[in-house]
């Protein structure tokens, strides 16, 4: 599962702000629309979330399953935020992050996904899915930070 699918987007906050949003996981169902469901199952030690639970509905992938976060941000709120498959019905992996990077006006954020299903998929629907996912986010994100 080498290949996977990035796209970038600029918003008008600062990461700090930016990283709020990434972070609060119990609003996703209201602001990002193929989430419906979200429970975080375990936090580390500074308030992060380690392991979260999510239920998707993105048109062709459908899945309950548990990522788990690594936070490598800094106080300002650059750095990378990552996750990987921990558990889920129809994914096989499910591994990304969001790269937070100020640039003086705001803040440039780059999503990368790489999704396997357990289900034969053709790698160019797997990719079509992710770009739907990723588009999908970042303009989700953007709305929600800038509103």
């Amino acid at each position: 599962m080498a290949e996977r699918t990035e796209s970038s987007i600029d918003i008008s906050a600062t990461p700090g702000a930016v990283l709020d949003v990434i972070a609060d996981f119990d609003s996703y169902p209201s602001w990002a629309g193929e989430v419906k469901k979200v429970a975080v199952l375990s936090e580390d030690g500074d308030g992060w979330a380690d392991q979260v639970e999510f239920t998707l509905d993105a048109g062709a992938i459908k899945d309950t399953y548990v990522l788990d976060y690594d936070w490598d941000v800094t106080e300002d709120g650059t750095g990378v935020v990552s996750w990987s498959l921990v558990t889920a019905q129809v994914l096989k992996a499910m591994n990304g992050s969001y790269t937070l990077h100020s640039d003086g006006n705001g803040t440039t954020v780059t999503y990368r996904l790489a999704v396997d299903v357990k289900i034969p998929m053709l790698g160019m629907l797997k990719r079509k899915a992710e770009k739907v996912i990723i588009d999908t986010a970042l303009k989700e994100l953007k709305k929600r930070v800038e509103s």
